[in-house]
């Protein structure tokens, strides 16, 4: 997993001005917690931290004051429109030391194709090294057919991970394709077919 340093500011004003005041300047407030120690609260530069969030579970060795904080991001808040980032939390981490996240898992290999695949869930909890934290699982998908699942036992976890997800959660499953367009199409044509003879019959009548 990546992990990657950066240098952080303490904050000394607090509000909602304060915070659109540091976004303005390209800066993203951030609160650093954990371990039972008071909450460091500080600003991260937007550009370095967007970059860096942009890779799942990313440690940051966050710099403030001459000391490096070893931090893993818990909540990321977003503008809902446009998108930049407006607050993030983060969270104190020990080497060694395991943490329960969530891991993106990928579906590898070749399904039945007169089924539709769908992603039910697109990652897994697993308890985990702070420092050994995979960029993704995988699950096979080879030879699947049709009404089938894949579930959070059948993901294939390395060596040091262990799954906190309940074993039966459904990751992938294999539906059938739908006839559904068929069946409604057949009525609207009947209808179409029958409202022809009135329509003839008003003709008539007039």
């Amino acid at each position: 997993m990546a992990e990657i340093s950066i240098n952080g500011v303490r904050r000394t004003e607090f509000g909602k001005g304060a915070s659109r005041r540091a976004r303005r300047d390209g800066l993203v407030p951030a609160v650093i917690y954990g371990h039972g120690e008071k909450p460091q609260h500080i600003t991260l530069p937007a550009r370095e931290l967007g970059v860096a969030l942009k890779q799942s579970n990313v440690l940051l060795d966050i710099s403030i004051d001459g000391k490096t904080e070893l931090t893993l991001p818990k909540a990321i808040v977003r503008h809902p429109l446009k998108q930049i980032l407006e607050h993030v939390d983060l969270v104190l981490v020990r080497r060694g030391e395991k943490v329960v996240v969530s891991v993106p898992v990928h579906a590898i290999g070749e399904h039945d194709r007169d089924g539709i695949l769908e992603h039910v869930h697109n990652s897994i909890e697993v308890r985990v090294e702070a420092t050994a934290i995979p960029s993704f699982l995988e699950v096979s998908i080879e030879g699947m057919h049709s009404g089938e699942s894949r579930y959070a036992s059948d993901v294939k976890l390395p060596a040091g991970v262990e799954l906190e997800s309940d074993p039966k959660t459904i990751v992938v499953h294999l539906s059938e394709k739908s006839t559904a367009v068929e069946e409604v199409v057949a009525p609207v044509a009947a209808a179409t077919d029958a409202a022809a003879p009135a329509a003839d019959a008003e003709k008539k009548d007039a």
